[in-house]
């Protein structure tokens, strides 16, 4: 069985374009919310479980001996637009663990942010690594190698002893085997796994309340979606969608997308953890997506509920400022 229509394309009064997906909500102990699709079928989070990859930052301690604040660890978890603050910080990071740019092995391109890559594009011969989307998280991984006295170069190898401590966590938070046989390469050239649906929003609930974790994984990893949600700007960036959400219900949502269509989430207030994808990986189906599954868990009517809802069906305009068409989630939301 196909996974469902979730989100509609309009155009006119006809349907233009039509986004199967799945969508698991999950709770600490592993009891499933709300669900639609095939919730247990292995899917990349890609960059959508920044926040679990850098728990070893904070565990290690290497965060707090670098004196990292709420923006560092925002940043850490990001995958950020490339805008000045987010690159400026990037070095800073690096800097206190002594590094700088040559350390970083995520590769380098220009800002997603148009006001600030038109900037670049005048300013600057090329980008930097520092400009990289990841830049943050790898930052954070350096940290931690130099931090545990670990060799960082090569840090994004299969076998590096980061990846292994980053896989050992994965497979604690979300109780699914990692290895080779479900083992990609992300677009920042680190290791990225195949995870049950189900079993990543299961491992998001437990970074929220705890369950299933000791006592410092937990503390660790309430500190970073505690930091990801005081500080939105650094976890993506100028009008970015996990961003806005978090700024929608702040101090009440966490939210990181990840590329191909796929988003986690988590509503620490009612402990539960989101993770969704949209079949074809389109990024304006899965945005849709992740606000009408938020939206579910807050008042009707009020004010959090009525905004999320609202991103989740919106209007099209051409170039022209004419509504051409709306972007909307199906009744399987209703």
């Amino acid at each position: 069985m196909p996974n469902p229509v979730l989100v509609e394309v309009t155009r006119g009064l006809l349907i233009e374009s039509r986004h199967r997906g799945s969508v698991a909500v999950v709770d600490g102990d592993g009891r499933v919310a709300f669900s639609l699709g095939d919730i247990d079928a292995g899917v990349f989070p890609r960059s959508a479980c920044k926040a679990m990859q850098g728990l070893p930052l904070v565990e290690s301690g290497a965060a707090d001996t670098y004196g990292f604040g709420n923006k560092e660890l925002a940043l850490a978890c990001s995958s950020h637009s490339g805008e000045y603050e987010h690159v400026a910080l990037a070095a800073s990071m690096l800097s206190r663990a002594g590094h700088d740019v040559g350390a970083l092995e995520c590769g380098a391109h220009w800002s997603s942010d148009q006001k600030t890559l038109i900037h670049q594009a005048r300013t600057l011969e090329k980008p930097t690594a520092l400009h990289n989307n990841c830049s943050g998280k790898h930052a954070g991984f350096i940290c931690a190698c130099r931090h545990q006295g670990i060799d960082s170069k090569g840090y994004i190898g299969y076998d590096h002893p980061l990846q292994q401590q980053i896989r050992d966590v994965m497979e604690n938070l979300t109780g699914a085997p990692l290895g080779h046989d479900v083992c990609g390469t992300d677009g920042c050239s680190i290791p990225t796994y195949a995870v049950p649906l189900k079993a990543l929003a299961h491992g998001f609930a437990k970074m929220a309340t705890g369950n299933g974790l000791g006592p410092e994984r937990a503390k660790a990893s309430r500190r970073l979606i505690e930091a990801c949600m005081a500080e939105p700007f650094y976890v993506a960036g100028t009008g970015r969608a996990c961003t806005t959400l978090m700024q929608i219900a702040p101090g009440r949502i966490f939210c990181k997308t990840g590329a191909e269509g796929v988003f986690c989430a988590v509503i620490p207030e009612k402990g539960v953890g989101i993770a969704l994808k949209c079949d074809d990986g389109t990024t304006r189906a899965a945005e849709a997506m992740v606000a009408a599954t938020l939206a579910r868990f807050f008042e009707t009517g009020g004010e959090e509920h009525t905004a999320l809802t609202a991103m989740a069906n919106k209007s099209m305009r051409n170039w022209n400022g004419i509504h051409v068409g709306d972007i909307r989630v199906t009744e399987a939301f209703a």
